[in-house]
Protein backbone atom coordinates (compact mmCIF):
# COMPACT_ATOMS: atom_id res chain seq x y z
CA UNK A 1 0.00 0.00 0.00
CA UNK A 2 1.52 2.78 -1.63
CA UNK A 3 0.16 6.70 -0.58
CA UNK A 4 1.17 10.00 0.82
CA UNK A 5 -0.02 13.20 1.09
CA UNK A 6 -1.77 15.52 -1.40
CA UNK A 7 0.46 18.19 -1.12
CA UNK A 8 3.25 16.27 -2.16
CA UNK A 9 3.82 16.50 -5.91
CA UNK A 10 7.39 15.90 -6.30
CA UNK A 11 9.12 12.33 -4.65
CA UNK A 12 12.38 12.56 -2.90
CA UNK A 13 14.99 10.59 -4.38
CA UNK A 14 14.73 7.87 -1.22
CA UNK A 15 11.17 7.71 -1.59
CA UNK A 16 11.58 6.48 -5.30
CA UNK A 17 14.53 4.03 -4.41
CA UNK A 18 12.68 2.65 -2.02
CA UNK A 19 9.55 2.39 -4.52
CA UNK A 20 11.92 1.12 -7.41
CA UNK A 21 12.98 -2.08 -4.74
CA UNK A 22 9.36 -2.51 -4.29
CA UNK A 23 8.41 -3.14 -8.20
CA UNK A 24 12.36 -4.88 -8.92
CA UNK A 25 10.62 -7.35 -5.97
CA UNK A 26 7.61 -8.02 -8.65
CA UNK A 27 5.29 -7.31 -5.28
CA UNK A 28 1.58 -6.58 -5.48
CA UNK A 29 1.75 -2.59 -5.50
CA UNK A 30 -1.78 -0.77 -4.20
CA UNK A 31 -2.26 2.50 -4.53
CA UNK A 32 -5.16 5.68 -4.57
CA UNK A 33 -6.38 7.57 -7.02
CA UNK A 34 -5.79 10.88 -5.40
CA UNK A 35 -3.93 13.91 -7.37
CA UNK A 36 -0.45 14.67 -5.46
CA UNK A 37 1.65 11.89 -3.84
CA UNK A 38 -0.66 9.10 -5.06
CA UNK A 39 -0.53 10.54 -8.89
CA UNK A 40 2.94 11.11 -8.55
CA UNK A 41 3.82 7.72 -7.43
CA UNK A 42 1.84 6.31 -9.80
CA UNK A 43 3.63 8.07 -12.36
CA UNK A 44 7.02 7.04 -11.18
CA UNK A 45 5.58 3.34 -11.01
CA UNK A 46 4.98 4.09 -14.59
CA UNK A 47 8.37 5.20 -15.35
CA UNK A 48 9.48 2.18 -14.52
CA UNK A 49 7.47 -0.26 -16.21
CA UNK A 50 5.27 -1.61 -12.94
CA UNK A 51 2.93 -3.94 -13.63
CA UNK A 52 1.57 -5.70 -10.69
CA UNK A 53 -0.51 -2.45 -9.51
CA UNK A 54 -3.91 -2.49 -8.51
CA UNK A 55 -5.15 1.71 -8.65
CA UNK A 56 -8.10 1.68 -5.88
CA UNK A 57 -10.80 5.05 -5.71
CA UNK A 58 -14.05 5.48 -4.39
CA UNK A 59 -16.90 5.09 -6.84
CA UNK A 60 -17.04 4.18 -10.35
CA UNK A 61 -14.12 6.33 -11.94
CA UNK A 62 -10.80 6.56 -11.05
CA UNK A 63 -9.74 10.04 -10.83
CA UNK A 64 -5.82 9.44 -12.14
CA UNK A 65 -4.52 5.45 -13.02
CA UNK A 66 -1.66 6.82 -14.90
CA UNK A 67 -0.78 3.06 -16.36
CA UNK A 68 -4.00 2.36 -16.87
CA UNK A 69 -3.77 -0.25 -14.51
CA UNK A 70 -6.51 -2.61 -13.38
CA UNK A 71 -8.85 -0.81 -11.04
CA UNK A 72 -10.60 -1.83 -7.71
CA UNK A 73 -13.84 0.41 -7.17
CA UNK A 74 -15.18 0.86 -3.78
CA UNK A 75 -18.51 2.04 -3.01
CA UNK A 76 -19.06 3.55 -0.10
CA UNK A 77 -22.24 4.39 1.61
CA UNK A 78 -21.39 7.95 2.11
CA UNK A 79 -21.55 10.99 0.62
CA UNK A 80 -19.37 11.91 -2.99
CA UNK A 81 -16.82 13.76 -2.30
CA UNK A 82 -16.73 13.68 1.68
CA UNK A 83 -14.10 12.97 3.42
CA UNK A 84 -15.95 9.57 4.56
CA UNK A 85 -16.59 8.74 0.90
CA UNK A 86 -12.32 9.25 0.19
CA UNK A 87 -11.55 7.02 2.95
CA UNK A 88 -13.50 4.07 2.01
CA UNK A 89 -10.87 3.14 -0.57
CA UNK A 90 -7.74 3.58 1.80
CA UNK A 91 -9.61 1.18 4.17
CA UNK A 92 -9.86 -1.01 1.65
CA UNK A 93 -6.15 -1.10 0.98
CA UNK A 94 -5.48 -1.49 4.22
CA UNK A 95 -6.84 -4.24 4.31
CA UNK A 96 -5.23 -6.27 1.16
CA UNK A 97 -1.91 -4.89 1.94
CA UNK A 98 0.95 -6.58 3.75
CA UNK A 99 2.32 -3.46 4.49
CA UNK A 100 2.56 0.39 4.05
CA UNK A 101 5.09 2.93 2.16
CA UNK A 102 3.90 6.32 2.94
CA UNK A 103 4.85 9.95 2.03
CA UNK A 104 3.75 12.02 4.76
CA UNK A 105 4.01 15.96 4.92
CA UNK A 106 4.03 15.82 8.81
CA UNK A 107 0.21 17.08 8.38
CA UNK A 108 -1.98 15.23 6.18
CA UNK A 109 -4.42 13.48 8.41
CA UNK A 110 -5.29 10.95 5.11
CA UNK A 111 -2.03 10.01 5.24
CA UNK A 112 -1.64 9.45 8.97
CA UNK A 113 -4.97 7.42 9.12
CA UNK A 114 -3.79 5.14 6.98
CA UNK A 115 -0.88 4.66 9.32
CA UNK A 116 -3.18 3.95 11.96
CA UNK A 117 -5.93 1.84 9.63
CA UNK A 118 -2.95 -0.43 8.74
CA UNK A 119 -1.36 -0.60 12.81
CA UNK A 120 -4.85 -1.35 13.37
CA UNK A 121 -4.56 -4.16 11.51
CA UNK A 122 -1.45 -5.35 13.19
CA UNK A 123 0.47 -4.38 9.68
CA UNK A 124 3.88 -2.46 9.75
CA UNK A 125 3.78 0.98 8.09
CA UNK A 126 7.15 2.86 6.64
CA UNK A 127 6.59 6.40 6.76
CA UNK A 128 8.69 9.26 5.15
CA UNK A 129 8.85 12.25 6.70
CA UNK A 130 9.10 14.98 3.73
CA UNK A 131 10.28 17.71 6.00
CA UNK A 132 13.27 15.54 7.79
CA UNK A 133 14.27 13.64 4.52
CA UNK A 134 14.27 10.43 6.41
CA UNK A 135 11.93 7.24 7.13
CA UNK A 136 10.46 6.32 10.22
CA UNK A 137 8.75 2.55 10.82
CA UNK A 138 5.45 2.38 12.08
CA UNK A 139 4.62 -1.03 14.29
CA UNK A 140 3.33 -0.30 17.36
CA UNK A 141 2.37 2.75 19.28
CA UNK A 142 5.37 4.14 20.41
CA UNK A 143 6.42 4.30 17.19
CA UNK A 144 3.22 5.99 16.17
CA UNK A 145 3.49 8.50 18.92
CA UNK A 146 7.38 9.23 17.99
CA UNK A 147 5.66 9.61 14.56
CA UNK A 148 3.01 11.82 15.51
CA UNK A 149 5.86 13.82 17.33
CA UNK A 150 6.84 14.73 13.78
CA UNK A 151 3.70 17.26 13.41
CA UNK A 152 3.47 21.25 14.68
CA UNK A 153 0.86 21.81 17.47
CA UNK A 154 -1.05 23.55 14.94
CA UNK A 155 -1.14 20.29 12.51
CA UNK A 156 -2.08 18.02 16.05
CA UNK A 157 -5.41 20.27 16.54
CA UNK A 158 -6.14 19.69 12.93
CA UNK A 159 -5.44 16.11 13.42
CA UNK A 160 -8.14 15.80 16.75
CA UNK A 161 -10.87 17.76 14.57
CA UNK A 162 -10.49 15.85 11.69
CA UNK A 163 -9.64 12.50 12.86
CA UNK A 164 -10.26 12.58 16.64
CA UNK A 165 -6.02 11.85 16.88
CA UNK A 166 -5.93 10.74 19.98
CA UNK A 167 -9.18 8.92 20.54
CA UNK A 168 -7.38 6.79 17.97
CA UNK A 169 -4.24 5.92 19.87
CA UNK A 170 -6.57 5.55 22.82
CA UNK A 171 -7.79 2.90 20.96
CA UNK A 172 -4.89 1.08 20.01
CA UNK A 173 -3.54 1.06 23.29
CA UNK A 174 -6.81 -0.36 24.51
CA UNK A 175 -6.54 -3.08 21.36
CA UNK A 176 -5.44 -6.45 23.04
CA UNK A 177 -2.54 -6.81 20.10
CA UNK A 178 -0.81 -3.30 22.43
CA UNK A 179 -2.35 -4.02 25.73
Amino acid sequence: FIAGSINIKNLDRKVKDRIDKVVDQKLDIVVGDADGADTSIQNHLFSKGADHVTVFCSGTTARNNVGDWPQTSVEPPFAHGTRAFFTAKDIEMAKVADYGLMVWDAKSTGTLSNVIELLNRKKKSVVFVNKEKDFKTVGDIEQLIDLVACMSNHAKLKAEEKIRLSEKIDALRQAPMFA
